[in-house]
């Protein structure tokens, strides 16, 4: 791949410091990985990792604070110098700081830290990122050494001239020699290849050809600009532009729109035309198109997304205008409001989520209209369904709906999950009365308890050994469902004593500056929390670690504001919490693929040790048969577990011997795939082969197989196709 598209994704990893040097250690720690040898994936676990680079997780805590303090990043851009020299066609365009500086400094700062810490030293040397660690360095070099050659923005635009759609990438820039480090750059990474990059000056494009389809971008010097484009016809196009000193593009209204977004200064920007990236999807049949229209998103106009500062404080923002006041599934989303509904989440949650609905019964009349009369529609049995209940879903449940639904998750741990739902109710008798009746149409029984003035119900659904319990209760305008009873009560006690998540510091402190707890919708996360939830079945120890910094670090909240014609956005832009996280993922990950893959292995040597098993007891059964031809025989019969027969042996559970797996499908199982087959002869199967092949490269490093010797012989990688007997013993055995 050409570098300036390399450069273009690494300009992402300097969007702050830390993540910049996160970036070398996971990249680092990854790659090492990869090549790590298939003996040692089971002997060096994150714990070990750890263990003998004792004080390496301090020392990279110090590291970003240093990074904190010391990295400067670019001043925001009030205007675009580049914006005014694009196509009039342009209908896509992002901006982006050069982060050369940035790139520099933070190497400067890692390096600097190397000096001082023994213990980051010796892991940097000798530990995972050792292999990779230089390459790392010297390709950052490579960055910085090119942004220096190149102005305070890159612009990549996108514009449809003619029928086909073009690429633009443009800087300008400093000062002379970039052609000749473009090109070195471009061998170098070629390496042996024929390089897919051409570096040209204007009177070489001038009589440039053509090359193959395989031709990646053509990029242009010019003593002010440099260009990129994917074909040469793009380029002329604008090294024309460039010559006449045209600026169309800044007097079309898309122009205008994005000229309107440096007002301020901005550090990043995006932004789409959608009005005319409509007109070139094609268009479906008339019911699509009135299904569209209806919609109201065929009456979008522009999508803008922003970073810049505010009050010292970053923030990112969005917005998704219309041509006119929002309508159908688009105006769903109400204006802001006080969401009252946080008053009963608790402070502890790590999840929450909230949405303002302008109507649910208008919703449900607008999603019934779209829907059609189809016979295939989901409304389609509904007025059957109701006639049955004698309730109707919108006049006797919808209609008495609020609009406002919070969710909130606060545990996954065992025994059950910690949640609760809020929803906003206009009258909460017509509501108990229709919850009633469905319970009592699914033979599911309340039980009503009385407890310090609160009146609340508890439902148990039948769900494998233990019942799973929901109760829910009234109170304030609000249906508060839950876990269990106490979780509903501890919801309604926060919302009295005023100690709920939406009163909390931490909470208002996360809120986007310049905006209030009023809004349309809002998603508020723990990122240590939720990190910890991931990573709850592959590190357990390691999640419990981190669940004890729940609460202690800066939550990430994002608010949605539905306008007459527009939906914004907007969040904080801080990140370190964030990439505090990532630099544990950083040493954590790589082993725990390594411990997973050798997991995956040894599962899969011990299946094919179950198959021969079951092989030899089903020759022995079945003299007449021989060996079984394909899995399927070798498990139960999928419409009598409990009969055994030629066809259906039951040797397998229905994991492996599942009824999908005969002939020549594959039946997975711990991240690989399984497959019997067999030499048969008029029903006798005289021979067999059983493969096991890894998912992908992150369940599994070797293939295995075995044949009627019982013997399991392995080989790095997957085969090509399906393997013969006398080449699964040419593998070579497994010790």
């Amino acid at each position: 791949m050409g570098y300036v598209r390399t450069l273009l994704q690494r300009w992402r990893y300097f969007t702050n410091g830390a993540a910049g040097i996160v970036a070398i250690l996971l990249a680092a720690s990854t790659c090492d990985a990869q090549v790590a040898p298939v003996s040692q994936q089971s002997e060096m676990p994150w714990a070990q990792e750890l263990n003998k680079y004792p004080g390496l997780l301090p020392e990279f805590g110090v590291l970003v604070a240093k990074l904190q303090r010391n990295i400067q990043f670019p001043a925001a851009r009030a205007e675009s110098r580049l914006l005014p020299l694009l196509p009039e066609s342009t209908m896509s365009y992002a901006a982006f700081a050069n982060y050369g500086d940035v790139a520099q400094h933070t190497l400067q700062v890692f390096r600097q830290e190397l000096q001082e810490s023994a213990v980051l030293r010796d892991w940097w040397e000798h530990g995972a990122p050792a292999a990779t660690g230089p390459k790392l360095e010297d390709a950052l070099e490579k960055f910085a050494q090119l942004s220096q050659y190149l102005g305070e923005e890159v612009v990549v635009s996108g514009a449809v001239e003619g029928r086909e759609p073009s690429l633009l990438i443009v800087a300008e820039v400093r000062k002379p020699g970039l052609k000749k480090l473009l090109q070195q750059m471009v061998l170098e990474l070629a390496g042996k290849s024929q390089p897919t990059v051409r570096v040209l000056d204007p009177q070489e494009l001038a009589a440039a050809q053509d090359k193959s389809p395989s031709q990646d971008l053509v990029v242009l010097v010019r003593p002010d600009f440099l260009v990129a484009a994917l074909d040469l016809a793009t380029l002329r196009r604008l090294n024309a532009r460039l010559n006449r000193s045209s600026s169309e593009f800044v007097s079309t209204p898309f122009g205008q729109r994005i000229a309107k977004e440096y007002h301020g200064g901005v550090t990043a920007l995006a932004a789409a035309d959608l009005g005319q990236i409509l007109k070139q999807v094609p268009r479906g049949n008339q019911q699509d198109q009135a299904n569209f229209q209806r919609s109201g998103f065929a009456d979008m106009k522009y999508l803008v997304w922003e970073h810049r500062s505010l009050s010292d404080e970053a923030v990112s923002q969005a917005e998704l205008s219309f041509n006119g006041p929002r309508h159908g599934a688009a105006s769903w989303l109400a204006k802001p409001e006080p969401l009252g509904s946080l008053d009963f989440v608790s402070p502890k949650a790590m999840l929450a989520a909230t949405v303002v609905l302008a109507s649910p019964a208008r919703i449900f009349d607008d999603a019934k209209e779209m829907a059609g009369s189809s016979p295939t529609s989901p409304f389609a049995t509904l007025a059957a369904l109701e006639q049955m209940l004698q309730l109707s879903l919108k006049d006797d449940l919808l209609s008495h709906l609020g609009g406002e639904i919070t969710a909130e998750l606060d545990s996954v741990a065992a025994p059950a999950p910690v949640w609760k739902a809020i929803l906003g109710v206009n009258d909460a008798a017509r509501v108990q009365q229709t919850l009633s009746k469905l319970l009592a149409a699914g033979h599911m029984e309340e039980q009503i308890s009385e407890e310090r003035g609160l009146t609340s119900y508890t439902v148990r659904i039948p769900s494998g050994k233990t019942p799973l319990e929901i109760a829910y209760a009234f109170a304030d305008g609000y249906l508060i469902v839950g876990s269990g009873r106490d979780v509903v009560a501890e919801g309604i006690g926060l919302h009295g004593s005023g100690g709920s998540l939406a009163k909390s510091e931490r909470f208002l402190a996360a809120l986007p500056p310049g905006h209030s707890l009023e809004s349309s919708g809002l998603l508020y996360q723990d990122p240590v929390a939720m990190a910890a939830l991931r990573l709850r079945q592959t590190a357990p120890e390691m999640a419990a670690s981190l669940a004890q910094l729940t609460g202690k670090n800066t939550p990430t909240v994002i608010g949605a504001y539905g306008e007459e014609t527009a939906i914004r956005e907007a969040s904080r832009g801080g990140g370190f919490d964030v990439a505090a996280v990532l630099v544990v993922a950083a040493i954590a990950i790589p082993n725990l693929l390594r411990s997973r893959i050798a997991a995956n292995e040894a599962s899969a040597v011990g299946s094919l040790r179950s198959v021969n098993t079951a092989q030899v007891t089903y020759a022995g059964e079945y003299p007449q048969r021989g060996y079984a031809p394909n899995l399927s025989t070798l498990g139960p019969d999928p419409r009598a577990a409990n009969t055994e027969s030629p066809a259906h042996a039951a040797l397998l559970d229905d994991t492996l011997g599942n009824a999908t797996c005969s002939g020549n499908a594959w039946c997975t199982k711990s991240g690989y795939h399984f497959r019997v087959t067999a030499n048969c002869r008029v029903q006798s199967c005289k021979e067999y082969v059983v493969e096991a092949i890894p998912v992908d490269g992150n369940t599994g490093v070797r293939s295995f197989c075995s044949t009627s010797d019982g013997v399991i012989r392995f080989k790095i990688g997957g085969p090509p196709s399906a393997i013969s007997a006398t080449q699964c013993r040419a593998w070579p055995p497994l010790q």
